[in-house]
């Protein structure tokens, strides 16, 4: 766990950070949102703030007053302890509080927390220090969740605009062939645990044994160009190659490409926060669900990594990806190095073979802020890794991330495994 101090200047950081996304947006981008399951920018700017007043402010500071009771209600995303929620789905229709105001209260929270983070006598001061950096790494989760969001959002636009941040694709279009490493299995740990790792949710712990078989994972992501001859091979048509549900998904939703992909003269482009850009073939194929994932490794004769063989391979790698502060916002292509592991962290979330369930051992913490992660381990699988708008300080090894098996608007993408 940070100290005062440190934690200070993180949280300076954080919240900045967040001002600093926003800034290339108009105004009137501020309360977009395409489907329910995106939210808008103001919205994700408030519900940081609103976590901090809630989690910190309200329940440690002596005799404080609400910025407006109000925002109990329009800004609690699902915390049932806390009480009811605004409807998800219509967070794009809260044109007020206006964005100035959602403003004001990110400044007045600000002006009292450092303030809290720093009182030494403050007799819970070890459970403010933790909710402080929970709320850090939850506001650099929906740092990023403000990008897919409204990246979601800005395509449902015929203009295909830019989200106007400097930035550029990969400067090499080289095409690195995919090799295997193989991994010796044997008894492992999984997991982490509160007093060993200097932040962790508590989904990853406990630190837990498991046992892995030998196996072999790709030494980098699945690029556009092999995704495309998946395409090509007729695998959106193929029903032996998916899942049930899988299967059922496409028919329904049409799928032909992944999310952001539009053929134009016959050319194949690729919407992205730069705006309509030519697809780049050798950068890794992102925007893809789980089904799709699951799909392209059976034609491809392999398999998805479980969650556990992917963090065993990670626990000792570099995070050496590229991440929201490189500014680029988009995947890159691997280095031309072949058979060395690449791109575990960063560029692409990828997809796992494993549900996302409780490790042996798992108790969620009391209260409403145990509501964090424990209650939504049903129905959904488990990417790693992080992404190119994830921030580096956010990731590790061990980190969890979890989404519904349809859902394509992250940066998820995929590594194969034997």
């Amino acid at each position: 766990m940070l100290g005062a101090a440190e934690l200070t200047r993180e949280y300076q950081r954080v919240r900045e950070q967040s001002i600093a996304l926003c800034e290339p947006l108009c105004i009137e981008d501020y309360g977009l949102q395409a489907v329910a399951e995106t939210s808008p920018p103001k919205w994700h700017l408030a519900h940081t703030t609103w976590f901090f007043e809630t989690f910190l402010l309200k329940p440690f500071v002596l005799g404080y007053r609400p910025v407006n009771a109000a925002y109990d209600f329009l800004f609690n995303s699902y915390y049932n302890g806390i009480g009811q929620q605004y409807a998800r789905g219509q967070r794009g229709l809260l044109s007020r509080p206006t964005v100035d105001q959602v403003y004001q209260y990110r400044a007045t929270i600000d002006a009292q927390v450092p303030g809290l983070l720093e009182d030494e006598e403050h007799t819970d001061r070890a459970i403010i220090l933790r909710h402080a950096e929970l709320g850090l790494h939850h506001e650099m989760q929906h740092q990023e969740l403000l990008l897919t969001d409204l990246k979601y959002s800005l395509a449902q636009n015929p203009l295909y605009p830019a989200y106007h941040i400097v930035g550029q694709g990969s400067a090499h279009h080289l095409n690195v062939p995919l090799r295997y490493i193989d991994y010796a299995g044997g008894l492992v740990d999984s997991g982490t645990d509160d007093d060993t790792a200097p932040f962790c949710f508590d989904n990853e712990t406990p630190r837990h044994k498991i046992y892995l078989a030998p196996y072999a994972l790709a030494d980098r992501p699945v690029t556009n160009a092999e995704y495309l001859q998946f395409m090509q091979d007729d695998g959106y048509q193929c029903a032996e190659l998916w899942l049930a549900d899988g299967w059922s998904t496409v028919r329904e939703k049409s799928w032909h490409a992944p999310l952001y992909w539009r053929q134009q003269a016959g050319q194949w482009r690729v919407f992205t926060l730069h705006g309509l850009v030519p697809l780049n073939l050798t950068e890794p194929v992102c925007h893809v669900s789980f089904y799709e994932a699951d799909a392209f490794a059976r034609w491809a004769g392999a398999r998805l990594p479980t969650e556990a063989e992917w963090e065993n391979a990670a626990r000792n790698e570099k995070l050496a990806g590229h991440f929201v502060d490189a500014h680029v916002l988009q995947p890159r292509s691997a280095s031309a190095t072949s058979g060395v592991m690449q791109q575990l962290f960063g560029d692409v979330w990828e997809w796992t073979a494993s549900s996302y369930g409780p490790y042996p051992g798992f108790v969620a913490p009391a209260g409403a802020i145990g509501e964090y992660n424990g209650k939504f381990m049903c129905n959904q699988m488990v990417l790693r890794g992080g992404s190119c708008v994830s921030d580096r300080r956010h990731i590790r090894a061990s980190y969890r991330n979890f989404f519904y098996p349809q859902d394509r608007w992250q940066f998820s993408g995929i590594r194969l495994a034997h």
